[in-house]
This record gives structure tokens, sequence and C-alpha cells, in this order.
């Protein structure tokens, strides 16, 4: 089920990032087929498998990729597939013969589908970072954050997922639609550096057309303006309006009974000190549920500041059933909607038997090519998977 039905993806275990582009594919119909580590990495606690999101929708097996006969077996699997990611750092896949030039030999519409933060070339291709590095030399953290404070960290969503696992998951489609033209693959190669950059087009351009400030917190979206910002109720909980627009602007005034007249010009920069003073103090006076009551729903553009635990009750989250429980957990459910062909909903993370790994190999390879690698001793190298 989902519109990517059919597609037959290759993931290479990794983390961060390429898993999560392999979870949005497989949500949306994609076979996804991942090769852990016979050992794998530990990066500080290890959560429950079950609590593992990124790795939902898709079965696993483990081969040993320095093994000559596990990079046979993952040689193979790749020349069944329309597509691979790997997320290693350059040179990794090439030393163990995984690379591109070696894939396209068995398959040569491949998608090769790269995962990296600095990218396939330049001087920090090789150096270990993280989201925060990747996003500080984009512009991007230098913009975030209130004016006379340090920039703030948008946790990893920013670098690892919007500008890395979006950008990848694009590429990948575009180069599948590509490739059903040409008959030829190519490979993808998904830097965050680049996809955050991207993601700042619009910035670059306001600041080039002299609408835009270097110095943090004085923007329109970046706490700069009163009337783009988030607010302190009575109860310490938080809201936020962002009515831009100036007729918006005047109704959410009036909701809060302030006169538009008194902020003729809210443009008027030095008016914002008073207007921010008098909208802090209207806030204040109630509670945050308070505020939902009068303003949800209305022209304000108005919304409440919800905590993870809050935002799946959220009576819009509801009615669109935007959380799904699978397995005992909540999740949001796959995104965005199909008006024809709705993907199913996630399947749990779990780990797999050998047997259970077999299984996703004949179904993966069919039965007549299944058989010819278990005749040649070929299936010898699966072991299961603990992901």
């Amino acid at each position: 089920m989902g519109p990517l039905a059919g597609l037959k993806i290759v993931e290479f275990a990794a983390v961060g990032p390429a898993p999560m582009c392999a979870m949005l594919l497989a949500d949306l119909g994609a076979t996804v087929l991942r090769i852990d580590r016979v050992t794998p990495v530990e990066l500080g606690k290890k959560r429950p498998l079950q609590f593992d999101l990124l790795l939902r929708n898709r079965e696993g097996m483990a081969l040993d990729l320095k093994s000559p006969e596990g990079r046979a077996m993952a040689m193979d699997v790749v020349a069944g597939a329309d597509a691979v990611i790997e997320g290693m750092r350059p040179g990794v896949m090439e030393r163990l013969g995984l690379g591109p030039d070696d894939c396209f030999k068995r398959q040569p519409k491949l998608v090769y589908g790269r995962m990296t933060g600095w990218g396939q070339t330049g001087p920090l291709a090789d150096a270990a970072a993280h989201d925060l590095n990747y996003i500080a030399v984009t512009g991007a953290l230098d913009a975030i954050g209130r004016a006379g404070q340090p920039p703030s960290i948008p946790i990893n969503l920013l670098g690892d997922y919007a500008g890395g696992s979006l950008y990848l998951a694009l590429g990948i489609l575009a180069a599948l639609r590509e490739s059903e033209r040409s008959g030829r693959g190519q490979v993808v190669d998904a830097a965050i550096t680049d996809g955050v950059s991207s993601l700042m087009t619009s910035m670059f351009g306001l600041m080039a057309a002299g609408m835009w400030k270097l110095e943090r917190g004085t923007n329109i979206a970046d706490s700069g303006t009163p009337f783009y910002d988030v607010y302190a109720c009575a109860d310490g909980k938080f809201v936020t309006v962002a009515p831009i627009e100036t007729r918006f602007f005047e109704d959410l005034l009036r909701r809060l009974d302030i006169a538009p007249a008194d902020f003729p010009d809210r443009w008027d920069r030095t008016q914002w000190p008073r207007m921010r003073e008098t909208l802090a103090a209207r806030f204040r006076t109630r509670t945050r549920d308070d505020w939902c009551a009068l303003l949800e729903g209305s022209d304000a553009c108005f919304a409440p500041v919800l905590t993870m635990a809050e935002a799946p009750h959220h009576a819009h989250a509801a009615a669109r059933e935007a959380f799904v429980e699978v397995g005992g957990v909540q999740q949001p459910r796959p995104a965005p909607r199909f008006s024809r062909t709705s993907p199913a909903l996630p399947r749990a993370p779990r780990a797999s038997t050998r047997d259970e790994a077999l299984a996703s190999l004949r179904d993966w390879f069919g039965e007549a090519r299944y058989s010819q690698l278990e005749q040649a001793g070929k299936l010898a190298a699966v072991q299961g998977s603990e992901a």
C-alpha cells in the first residue's frame, strides 16, 4: 500500500538522517530491506527497539561486510534493488567493494543515495561532526535565537532531518524518475550542509534585498517583531501569535480588547517595545487554556505551545488522526496524505530472526532466484538482525 508500493530500496545501517530517509520512503509503501552490522554500533545508552521509531516499517538482516561472503550477499541484494541508502563516511563503501561503481556494474539503473553531513567532497568531507556543526556553517544557526542571546539549538530537526533526510528522499525520488527515462542510474550526494543552505534560500534573498538583518532576533520571523512571538500566560505556559497581515493583527488586538488605533503603524520599530509590553501584559492575565478558548480557530493567527505529551491530544491532531499507537508506542502517522494510495499504518520496529530474514529475502528475490542463491550456499552469510 502507498504511492511507493513496488519500489525496492536497500538501506545500509547508519544513524540519524539515513534511517529517517528510509522510514519516510517505507512509510509511503516502498519495500526497504535494512542491512545491519553483525555488531551494531553503540551510541550511548541503547533504547529498547520498540522505541527506535526510525526503524519502523521494514525488515532487516545482518551481514558481515568485512567478509567476502557478506559482501557478495549484499551485492546480490543490491542487484535486485531500485535504490540504495547509505550513510557512511566518504570512501567506506568503496573500500568494502560496495561503492557506486561496483553496484552499477550489477544494476545499471540503480539510484545510489549517499547521506553525509559535509558531502562526498570538500576539505571537511572526512571530518567527524553532528547536526549542530553542520547548521553552524550554513548561517542558519546564527539566525536562530533572540536578540542579545546566543544562538538557540533547534534540536536536530533542521540539520539531520530537514536538510538531510528530506533532501535525500527528494533526491532519490527525482533520480528514480530520471532513470525511468534514461535507463541509467546515478549517485545522489545529499549533504546536510547543502540541504540546510537550500532551506535558507528565502532568507538569503531577503538579506540581499536589505530586508533581513544579521542581528539575531531583529527580523519578522525570528522574534524581532512583537506580533510574531511567544508569550507567557498566567499559568506559566505559553502561546504563539503570528498575525503578520494587517487584518489579522487588528483581529488579534480586538479580541484582546486592545484598540487597533493604539498601534496605527505596526511596522514602526520605535513602537515595538511598547507593543511587546502591552501584549505580554495582556497574555499574563489568563491561563493558556483560557486564551485557547478565546482565540483558537480565529484569524488572530494564534496557537498554544504544546508539549510533546500534549500534542497528540490536541483537537486538530485528533480529528486528522495525526498520531497512531503502534506496538504500544504513540507516534506520528505517515505524512503527507494521499487521496487514492493511502499508506498502511506503520509496523513497529522489530528484530528479525535468521528465518525471518531469509523469508524477507525470498520475497525480495522471488522463488527462482532465492533457490539459486540457496543452492550456491550464499545464504549462509545471512544472520538475524538486532537492529
